[in-house]
Parts: structure tokens; sequence; C-alpha cells
């Protein structure tokens, strides 16, 4: 509303009861969109189903506002959707967050064991003491898939309540999967999804343009910094496992002295050179990997690459793991800012839990995820060593 005034004001504008009417008609539009989310209940893709909403809420308030002729500015209404998108958005998060907590899980002889591996406490209860204060109802796929169970899971949903099995809950809830169920059958892309990994490369390429000059003067100052320090290389190499099993060259600055050797950083290590430690926890160091994406080795989200004896390790440690190679590697990816730095084998299996769930739910909103949570952990320096 505000905005459409400000707009109108420094316009010159002087016909201020229609400006009045038309700002408060903006001033609707995220609670309809609003309105309209709460009503879908939408607990996936909260971004693109929020841009998808807004707008309509902003068409039908514009189209009824013209049809009362009421002189407007489409170029003000416009600017008055970015703020509409946030608060609209932040909202629907909020929802979102709620409504998976707003669950209740069928008693059976595993339940305690559901509700531990949630880590947050989820009511058991029984078929008859469903309160109207739960959404969802959660039951196991083995326990309650009996004929004994069908009439009583009926009547739940009839009182419009939704079913769905605590596995996929748990998933969903905690952002990765279990190892030991996972089953690569289970993974069915729709056309969105398909579209969305073959855009995918086009959004890399302009990513790459947009950075290209800010980056290459970033990197020739770090590149005359290392070798003023420590001398030449400044560019580290290292072979990495890529797309379909494939090895390619991965570019990095080096951040270490020569002689560090190959084991993995570790709180405080001095083999780091002077002023590096910055460098790292900025992930500055990872700036020459934008040439490997636009060599398309890599992308800007996707699992992280493993050099290649480590990847073959751990493929003979966990036949899962080769699962990853489906994908292109990224430079961010899920398991990076929700696990952290793996300096060891078995954190590295550890985080293949939540490559597999990325791996399985790709999309738009996903990667908006990953990338505010990318800034998130760049700003606060958390998890570099």
């Amino acid at each position: 509303m505000a905005i459409y005034i400000l707009v109108m004001w420094i316009a010159g504008r002087t016909d201020w009861h229609s400006i009045i009417l038309v700002a408060v008609a903006a001033s609707l539009i995220p609670a309809i969109a609003s309105s309209l989310l709460i009503v879908g209940a939408r607990l996936t893709h909260p971004f693109t189903m929020t841009l998808l909403v807004t707008m309509f809420a902003a068409c039908l308030v514009v189209a009824v506002v013209s049809a009362f002729r009421i002189p407007i500015s489409y170029i003000a209404i416009a600017l008055t959707l970015p703020s509409s998108l946030f608060f609209v958005t932040f909202g629907n998060i909020s929802m979102v967050r709620k409504l998976k907590r707003s669950v209740a899980l069928l008693a059976f002889d595993g339940a305690q064991n559901v509700q531990a591996a949630a880590g947050w406490p989820i009511a058991i209860v029984s078929a008859d003491d469903v309160e109207m204060r739960f959404r969802k109802v959660l039951i196991d796929p083995v326990a309650h898939h009996t004929p004994e169970w069908a009439t009583q899971l009926a009547r739940l949903y009839l009182r419009g309540l939704e079913i769905e099995g605590w596995p996929t809950y748990l998933e969903g809830a905690l952002g990765r999967v279990d190892l030991e169920s996972f089953d690569l059958s289970d993974v069915s892309y729709s056309p969105a999804q398909i579209a969305y990994y073959r855009l995918k490369r086009i959004l890399d390429m302009c990513g790459v343009l947009v950075l290209g000059i800010p980056a290459a003067v970033a990197c020739g100052l770090i590149w005359l910094y290392i070798r003023a320090v420590d001398g030449g290389p400044s560019i580290f190499v290292q072979q990495r496992r890529g797309y379909g099993g494939s090895a390619f060259n991965l570019y990095k600055f080096r951040t270490m002295r020569k002689d560090a050797g190959p084991e993995a950083a570790q709180d405080n290590d001095t083999r780091i050179l002077p002023g590096c430690h910055l460098l790292r926890q900025l992930r500055l160091d990872e700036l020459p990997q934008l040439y490997n994406i636009w060599r398309g080795e890599m992308s800007f989200i996707g699992p992280r690459p493993v050099s290649v004896p480590i990847a073959e390790a751990l493929e003979a440690q966990n036949p899962l793991y080769v699962n990853r190679q489906i994908l292109l590697p990224g430079l961010t990816g899920w398991a990076q800012v929700s696990h952290g730095y793996a300096g060891t084998e078995d954190e590295e299996i550890e985080k293949l839990a939540y490559d597999l769930y990325y791996l399985k739910h790709v999309s738009l909103d996903l990667d908006i995820i990953i990338i505010f949570r990318t800034i998130k952990t760049v700003l606060t320096r958390a998890g570099a060593r």
C-alpha cells in the first residue's frame, strides 16, 4: 500500500481518491494469496507455489479494480509485488513448518522407535483418539495395512485427515533417506522435475556469466596473494568423481603449504597459509570451480564431488554411494548445507543419506532453499576448516 502511494506521489499524480482505492486493493494481494495457500495447505514447492498464487491474486485485484474503471498504474502495482511475495513466502514457510508437526502416529509395537527417530515428541494415539487438531495421521506400512485396520483408516480419511506412512513422513521432515530401505526404483521423476533438471544447465551458464567479471577480479587478487605468500602454484588440481562415474580435474585455490600432505584439513590446521583461513571460511578458494561449471563437469548445486580414491573406497563400503553419479556434482548441495563438512569415510556415508534425498526430490524450490542456506553458511563461516 505504502509503495503504491509513494510511486504515485513521485509520478506527480493528484487523483488521491483513486490512488487510495487502488492502494487498499493492492494491500489485499498478500491476504488473498495467503488465504489460497492456507486452503490448499501446500506442503511442497513453497516458493513456486507462492509465486503462482501471488501472481493470481495480483491479476484478480487488477481485474476487479479495472472492472470498476478506477485508474490504475500497472508499473506501481508491479513494484508492490516483491514485498507481497516476501511476506506471503515467509507466511507460507511458517505454515509449512507448523503443519509438518501437526501429526499423530497410530500406535503399534515400534511407535516409540519412530518417535525417537523424529527427534521431537510425535503424539502416539489410537484410532479412536485422533483429535481434530491433527492434520495428518501416520501409519506403519506393515502393521496398519491389514483388513482389520482398513475400516478404521477409511473412517479417519472421511473425517478429512491425511494418511501417510511414517517412513515417507520422516524422510520429508528430516531431509534425508533411510539408507537401509532406500532403493533406486523408488526414484520416479515427474515431468516438472525432468524439465527443471534440463533447465539447470542453462541456469548454470547464466550464473557463470553473471559472476564472471567479479569472480575473475577476485581470482586474480587471490592468485597473486598466494604466489606472494608461498610461491607457485596457486591452483590446486585434483581428480574427482563426476557424472556417470567419470573423472574430471577439479580446480581450487591452494590454501595449504606445498608440503601439507594428503590428510584432510582439521580445526586450527597449522598447514593453512597465513590469511587463507578467511578464504576457506568464505569458500573463496572454490571460485575456480566456476570453470568446471562452465565446462559442464559440475553444476552450482548437486552432490559435492570427492576424490577418485575416496569415491572408490566409499563405493566398496556402501554400494548405494554409486547413485550419486546420476547427478552432476555441485559447488554446493543439500548434504553440504544439512550435514556440513565430512572428514572421515563414516561421515561421508552419513552425508549420502542427504545426497540421495536430493536425488529423489530435486526441484527448483529445493535448490532455492540450498542457495539461501549456503549464503547463511558463508556469512556465518560455519563448518569451514
